[in-house]
C-alpha cells in the first residue's frame, strides 16, 4: 500500500485535474447541480456487464475494461466530493485514508453493489467499497493514478478537438481512442513530472485529422 502522504499528493493532483476538466465543460459546474451520484451507479451497472454476472451463460471478466470503468467512476466520485467540500486538502486526506481501508469482501459483485447502493440511496461516493473494487481488480493507487491521468488527458484532448460539437473522430486508424490511449500510457513513465503533457503530445501525434 502506498505511503499515506504519497496517496494524499496523488489524490490532490487528481482533484485539481478533475476541477479543471469539469470547468472546461462548464465554468459553473459546481452550481449546476449535476447528478454525479447517478453517473456512479449507472457506471457500476455497465461495469458489471464487463465483469460478468449472468449465471445462465458463459462469461469471462474483461479486467482491462473493468479497470477503465473504475477510473471513470473515480472521475465522478472526485466531482461529487468537490461539490460537497470546498477544502481539497481535506478531501484528499479523507479519500486517501478510505482507499487504504478497503471494505472486506472477496466477491466483486457484492462490493460493487455497496458502491452503487451508496450512490443510489445516499447520493454519495463510498471510498472503502471503491477501494475494495480496486483491490479485487488488482489495481493499486499508483495504477489508478496512471490510468486516471491518461483518461483525464484524453477528455481534455476530446474537448480540444470538437467533442462537444460532434466533429471529434473517435476511431483512429482502426482503433478507438481509448485503445490508443492505453497503448500510449503503457509506453510512458507515469512518474515523470510532465507525464500529462507527454500523454497529450502522444495523442496529438496519433490523431488522424
Amino acid at each position: 500500500m502506498a505511503d499515506l502522504s504519497v496517496a494524499v499528493t496523488q489524490i490532490k493532483q487528481m482533484l485539481t485535474m478533475q476541477d479543471a476538466m469539469n470547468s472546461r465543460v462548464s465554468e459553473t459546474w459546481r452550481e449546476n447541480g449535476f447528478e454525479w451520484y447517478r453517473a456512479i451507479w449507472v457506471e457500476c451497472a455497465e461495469m458489471l456487464d464487463h465483469h460478468g454476472w449472468k449465471w445462465w451463460k458463459h462469461q469471462e471478466c474483461d479486467v482491462p475494461q473493468v479497470q477503465l470503468e473504475l477510473v471513470d467512476i473515480f472521475h465522478f466520485g472526485l466531482s461529487l466530493r468537490l461539490m460537497q467540500e470546498a477544502d481539497t486538502n481535506k478531501i484528499a486526506e479523507t479519500l486517501a485514508t478510505e482507499i487504504q481501508q478497503p471494505l472486506a469482501g472477496d466477491d466483486f459483485k457484492k462490493v460493487l453493489e455497496v458502491l452503487a447502493g451508496a450512490a443510489v440511496s445516499e447520493q454519495r461516493f463510498d471510498g472503502p467499497s471503491f477501494a475494495a473494487c480496486l483491490q479485487l481488480m488488482e489495481m493499486d493507487l499508483d495504477e489508478l493514478f496512471r490510468q486516471y491521468v491518461g483518461k483525464n488527458t484524453l477528455n481534455f484532448f476530446r474537448q480540444d478537438h470538437g467533442y462537444k460539437d460532434g466533429t471529434y473522430i473517435k476511431v483512429w486508424n482502426g482503433k478507438e481512442d481509448n485503445e490508443v490511449l492505453a497503448d500510449l500510457v503503457d509506453s510512458l513513465d507515469s512518474s515523470a513530472s510532465d507525464f500529462q503533457q507527454q500523454v497529450y503530445n502522444g495523442l496529438k501525434a496519433a490523431y488522424p485529422a
